[in-house]
């Protein structure tokens, strides 16, 4: 995984409405529990698909593997879209050449009406105040950094240095700093198989990708399925509504993008030590069950699902949108 950088704006860390006690969160977790047995609703529960998972067949399964590339799908409120990721090391592919880096808030407001996540964050009182501080821990993190390039570079310690070693880096289907989706998986293969301005064009095994894909191919796991759209309502619903594997994938891809695409604010959001990534690892600690989850689940209820958790997490898929280049 890679190393991730800055920390997130500190939110309030509240005890959560269900009372302090274990007990107390016990039993309300025993009524929350029948109530969903009875078929009732939980607000912001996240849609149950089952295993709906479609087929794939052996022969897909070994393409894929075969070019060690994955189809990708992503949800956002403007729709659902996919795409193509990869992983390689760090020394195997190129930085990506970021065309335009507009501040993204301006971006927003500038594509009004394309995109239903970007709008409404643009229009969030809160979020002027949120990427003020994410940009100031960004800022701070930037000057410690040239700091210490400075002192390198006095004693010439720098250019005597081992070069780093190389890590596994994600690697997607986007152009000039911007998330290619697409519409449907047709459309998809059409420009896989005509384009070649994409950062996925290095790849040791993209002409292989060009010349065997086929529309039969974009079929995607459950575990490469990313529902953004629903992250922020689930939170909403309440510490016992949230969906932990939702949660999980949602950090995954966004630490992908995130990193992928040099968004340097969701690299903050969702650091070590934030906010964002200590709810993070008590989901996963809840998902995994076992003795820890206990423990895991008292510190998840203390997060603020409001402040914290909901607005984070807009913000996060505010800026994802934003970077969205959506083709038919």
């Amino acid at each position: 995984m890679l190393a991730e950088h800055d920390s997130f704006a500190e939110g309030s860390l509240v005890e959560g409405s269900l009372g302090a006690s274990a007990e107390d969160a016990d039993a309300a977790e025993h009524a929350s529990g029948a109530a969903e047995a009875a078929g009732a609703a939980q607000p912001g529960d996240a849609v149950d698909h089952g295993d709906d998972e479609t087929a794939r067949s052996e022969e897909t399964d070994d393409f894929w593997a075969s070019v060690r590339v994955d189809p990708v799908e992503i949800a956002l409120r403007a729709g659902v879209g996919y795409t193509l990721r990869a992983y390689r090391l760090s020394s195997e592919v190129s930085a990506p050449e970021i065309i335009e880096h507009e501040d993204e808030l301006a971006a927003r407001r500038k594509r009004i009406g394309t995109d239903d996540d970007a709008d409404d964050y643009a229009d969030d009182p809160d979020a002027d105040e949120v990427d003020d501080e994410i940009d100031s821990d960004v800022d701070s993190d930037s000057d410690i950094d040239d700091d210490d390039d400075d002192a390198e570079d006095e004693d010439g310690s720098e250019d005597d240095a081992e070069e780093a070693e190389p890590e596994e880096v994600p690697v997607f289907l986007a152009q000039g700093g911007r998330l290619l989706l697409f519409r449907t998986p047709q459309a998809l293969v059409e420009y896989v198989k005509d384009a070649d301005d994409h950062d996925l064009v290095q790849l040791d095994t993209w002409d292989e990708v060009r010349q065997a894909i086929e529309v039969g191919h974009v079929t995607v796991r459950q575990a490469d399925r990313y529902e953004l759209d629903l992250v922020v309502e689930n939170l909403r619903g309440g510490h016992d509504a949230w969906d932990p594997t939702l949660i999980i994938q949602a950090g995954e891809i966004a630490r992908d993008l995130g990193h992928a695409l040099r968004i340097e604010s969701i690299i903050a959001a969702l650091a070590p030590g934030s906010p964002l990534d200590d709810l993070d690892e008590g989901v996963r600690a809840v998902e995994a069950g076992g003795f820890g989850s206990f423990f895991a689940r008292r510190r998840v209820r203390k997060i603020d699902a409001q402040t914290t958790a909901a607005l984070g997490w807009r913000t996060i898929i505010g800026k994802i949108s934003a970077a969205v280049d959506w083709r038919n």
